[in-house]
């Protein structure tokens, strides 16, 4: 069993002229079209894919132009309800709190915890809460949630624990990402960019590190719910760090359970394995070989605000929409 976006199938389209033959080739084509996407959308959750997933031509990051499936997800992970993510006075429990994620340690984002930030980070300007009543400080608007979610956040909402709730985004909200069916090895690993570790098969994007420190420095803390995702009102509700929430696929032997896909192709597996233990020999973008998954990542302990380290092969696309056009050297960053 090989995992890539449709188990490693090739995309073999051969149209002959003349009239049966043309028509045996097409339904051969259409055939081969409908197994790639019925393979890659069993692993799906009901609900999660939003239309139906194409495929398309596509350009890389590396240049490579090739086939790419194009999916288009929604404003909601299927399989579990988003948050909650600030509390709301220093009394509150982690059950009205979400995480926050330092130096590899998840700790509960509770009440307790925003009243302890000044000796946390061993600075006095933390002051999120009012003193008399122990009521904390939340961006609870959008426009609050936009003015301090930006990485010039606003003077006037520093000191404020800052989330952006689901309901701000349109009804119609959704995201495209767009992968290679089949893998294509980057010339060098690729940090994670704008496009993000890959897509988990609850529908939801597993992003790029958050920018702590950008976060930290204006004294403003943002923290993700327990299933470690959070709201932006440009790229939607999406994942900085793997915890328990995701969809597992079973694999045999006792190997960690697959959860989706990355942005180049390969498959993404969960951290640790039925025993409880992380793979041998994983690379700097924690990914390893193995001779019956081929090529694949394994997931970051969520602590580390990292999903993977990099990405080995050329990756895809991410945009707002449903746009299916893929040119990923010309996407950001």
């Amino acid at each position: 069993m090989r995992f890539g976006v449709a188990g490693a199938l090739a995309v073999l389209v051969g149209v002959m002229t003349g009239g049966g033959a043309l028509a045996h080739d097409v339904a051969q084509a259409q055939s081969q079209h409908d197994e790639i996407i019925e393979r890659l959308t069993a692993h799906f959750e009901p609900g999660a894919i939003i239309g139906e997933p194409g495929l398309v031509d596509c350009t890389l990051s590396g240049g490579t132009e090739t086939t790419c499936v194009s999916i288009t997800v929604g404003k909601y992970p299927t399989g579990y309800d988003v948050g909650p993510w600030c509390p709301r006075n220093i009394a509150d429990g982690p059950e009205l709190s979400g995480i926050w994620l330092d130096q590899g340690v998840v700790y509960d984002a509770d009440g307790a915890f925003i009243a302890n930030l000044a000796t946390f980070y061993d600075d006095d300007t933390w002051q999120l809460y009012d003193p008399a009543t122990g009521d904390i400080k939340v961006t609870d608007t959008r426009e609050t949630c936009a003015a301090a979610a930006r990485p010039d956040v606003d003077p006037d909402l520093y000191n404020h624990c800052v989330e952006c709730e689901i309901t701000y985004l349109p009804d119609d909200f959704t995201i495209t990402v767009v992968i290679p069916v089949e893998p294509v090895k980057a010339s060098e690993p690729a940090p994670l960019g704008g496009p993000g570790a890959g897509l988990a098969f609850n529908g939801v994007r597993l992003d790029k590190p958050a920018p702590l420190d950008a976060i930290l420095s204006a004294h403003t803390l943002a923290p993700f719910d327990d299933c470690g995702g959070h709201v932006n009102l440009n790229a939607g509700y999406h994942i900085h760090a793997v915890t328990d929430c995701l969809k597992e696929v079973a694999v045999e032997d006792g190997h960690a359970p697959m959860l989706g896909i990355a942005m180049d192709g390969y498959a993404l597996f969960a951290e640790l394995d039925a025993n409880g233990r992380e793979p041998q020999g994983l690379d700097a973008c924690r990914g390893h070989h193995n001779d019956v998954l081929g090529y694949h990542y394994h997931v970051a302990d969520p602590g580390q605000n990292q999903i993977l380290g990099c990405l080995t092969g050329e990756f895809g696309c991410s945009f707002h929409g449903e746009s299916r056009y893929c040119d990923a050297t010309r996407q950001p960053r």
